[in-house]
């Protein structure tokens, strides 16, 4: 039995980091709530050093030449829950509680946009669920984030956003990202069809949060009609 991955000192971790002949190594940054991937960015030593001694991310910009501080100039920082690397040492993983979006664009990650193809579209579904995962855990995770949320209102987040401007709010996006799923099936095209159905899912738990019903409660009826006596 392997015994368990112990922590060491970033001093002494960056020594068996294999930074590129430019000075860097790819970091990626994944929420430590949501688990999702937020975004990659570089590293060299001093932003390494400066995200270990502030607890926030710091990189370097390959196009500007310089250290940049996320969410230095937006607000949107991200506040360091722990670091990683990888079993080459070549790659950074660092998991954060992000103060807003990740994205320039206002999105929360970075990859808000997905591709498809053949294959992909006749792997069987759930194939990429974590092995022993209830195939609806997602829910219930997302309805506490959301919860959270709530509560706290971090500045910048985009739910913060919804649940700041009120119902009338959440209930256009919840129409908007209607329309927008019919539009992606009836244009038959499943790919864009599932990332509506999962940004409708998404708002429709904000919604329920705003209204405080609890999504147990929705299963809870669908359990029911499950259970009436069919009318053949």
């Amino acid at each position: 039995m392997k015994s368990e991955p112990q922590e060491q000192s970033w001093e002494l971790v960056q020594e068996q980091i294999k930074f590129d002949k430019d000075g860097l190594v790819p970091a990626i940054v994944q929420d430590a709530d949501s688990k999702n991937v937020l975004m990659m960015a570089y590293m060299n030593r001093e932003s390494l050093k400066r995200s270990m001694e502030t607890g926030e991310t710091w990189f370097w910009s390959r196009s500007r030449g310089e250290l940049w501080h996320k969410g230095g100039s937006s607000g949107h920082t991200q506040k360091i829950v722990s670091a990683h690397y990888d079993c080459d040492g070549d790659t950074l993983l660092f998991l954060v509680n992000p103060a807003g979006p990740a994205c320039h664009t206002g999105e929360t990650t970075c990859f808000y946009r997905g591709f498809a193809s053949p294959a992909l579209a006749a792997a069987e579904p759930g194939a990429g669920a974590a092995s022993g995962r209830h195939r609806f855990s997602v829910l219930e995770e997302l309805e506490q984030i959301i919860a959270e949320r709530e509560k706290e209102r971090p500045e910048g987040a985009y739910t913060t956003y919804l649940f700041d401007k009120g119902v009338d709010k959440i209930l256009k996006k919840v129409g908007e990202e209607t329309a927008e799923t019919i539009i992606a099936a009836k244009n038959k095209d499943n790919a864009e069809l599932r990332l509506e159905v999962s940004d409708l899912i998404y708002h429709l738990l904000v919604l329920l949060q705003e209204r405080k019903l609890p999504l147990d409660d929705i299963m809870a009826e669908l359990e029911r009609r499950h259970e009436r006596p069919r009318r053949d």
